[in-house]
Order: structure tokens, then C-alpha cells, then sequence
């Protein structure tokens, strides 16, 4: 890598918080129809069309998306909402608190093993148009990064972020769209932005999240 430090660069190798990449380069300003369902942005798809469709960059594991329909496997309850991160099948499931919606969104996860964390966690707090601070050993490895990026295309983060109980994880957007349905994250995961902000609307401080 270069020592000296661009925005685009930067973008390309920071996307997702945790330690240091150079496999992408941010697309920033793209400007998606988020009514196209090849895309995975139609938000009004039933549960079916979404198993089938809205999930297209991962429907190659779409026997996983059924495995994990049911939330009993996973949780005891879904007070305050529930979030599943299969990072194997590269999807997001969500179901409310009455049970009576269900979502399923590709996603970005974790590059490899190492940087991947599974358990349990929750939402601790919610934000638009998040701000991004490399770690401490982020900033060790590249001293000529900035120490923060505010909201904008050029943020990590995309447009909307979970801030989880585990530190530097988040479930955020990105304006790296090749990244959805691929190890393609340095720990997060990375949702499209259209879909992080429905996401963002549906959960609350407390939603409780399972990373598998």
C-alpha cells in the first residue's frame, strides 16, 4: 500500500472496521433503482419472492435461507426483535417482536475465520449518517489515515448503522455494492444502504442479534 493516503483508497481498504484490506475499491455516489429486484431493493416482496429473489447475490445457498426460517432455532423469545447473521449463507434474517414480519437481506460478511466473531450481542444504539474512527492499531499500521471520517459518501459505513455490544462490530451500509453476498468485510457486515436504512427502521435498542 501507498503511504500516502487518498479517499479512495482509504475507502477501498477500510470498509468495514476492524483490521486492514485492499480487495475493493468504493463506488461512491452510485445511485441504485431501488425498485429493481435483480438488485435485491425491492422492499415490498413477501417472504417467498424474498427467499427467492431479494437474496439473488447469495441464492446459491437458498437451502441455507430456508434452514434458518425459523427463528425457535435460535432464540428463546424475540422480545424487542430479532436479527440472525448466517455468516456462512451471507444473509441477515430479521423477525419483530409480534412475529408477525419477517426479512431477509444478502450481506457482506467477515473476509475470513479470523476476523469473524459469532455469539450473541444486541443493539446498543442506532444512527444515520454514522461518523468513522479507525481503531487504535488501524491508525499503528497507517499513521497517514485520518483519526475520523465524517457522514458522507466517502464513510465506511454507508448511510445507516447498529452499533452492537461488542466493540468496533457493527451492522452498517456500505457504498462498495460489489461487496453484498461475498467475504468481502473486515468483521462487520455490510448491508445495501436501501436495505440497512429499512433495517434501521424495524429494530431498536435492544434488538437481539446472533452471529452463526
Amino acid at each position: 500500500m501507498s503511504k500516502y493516503f487518498t479517499r479512495r483508497a482509504f475507502t477501498a481498504t477500510a470498509a468495514s472496521t476492524l483490521v486492514i484490506s485492499s480487495k475493493s475499491i468504493a463506488q461512491e455516489g452510485w445511485n441504485p433503482d431501488l425498485n429493481n429486484p435483480d438488485l435485491g431493493f425491492d422492499t415490498v416482496q413477501n417472504q417467498s419472492a424474498r427467499l427467492s429473489g431479494e437474496a439473488n447475490s447469495v441464492r446459491r445457498n437458498a437451502s441455507a435461507f430456508r434452514d434458518r426460517s425459523n427463528w425457535k432455532n435460535y432464540f428463546s423469545n424475540t422480545k424487542n426483535g430479532v436479527i440472525l447473521v448466517d455468516t456462512q449463507s451471507r444473509a441477515l434474517h430479521f423477525w419483530s417482536e409480534k412475529q408477525d414480519l419477517y426479512k431477509l437481506y444478502p450481506v457482506a460478511v467477515p473476509s475470513s475465520d479470523d476476523l469473524t466473531r459469532l455469539g450473541r450481542t444486541s443493539v446498543t444504539g442506532k444512527r444515520v449518517g454514522p461518523d468513522w474512527r479507525p481503531t487504535p492499531s488501524m491508525l499503528k499500521s497507517n499513521p497517514d489515515w485520518p483519526s475520523y471520517i465524517g457522514p458522507g459518501p466517502g464513510n465506511p459505513l454507508g448511510s445507516h448503522a447498529l452499533y452492537l455490544s461488542w466493540t468496533y462490530y457493527r451492522i452498517h451500509g456500505t457504498h462498495d455494492n460489489r461487496k453484498i453476498g461475498r467475504r468481502s468485510s473486515n468483521g462487520c457486515i455490510g448491508l445495501y444502504n436501501a436495505q440497512i436504512a429499512e433495517l434501521f427502521d424495524l429494530t431498536k435498542v435492544g434488538t437481539q442479534v446472533l452471529f452463526i
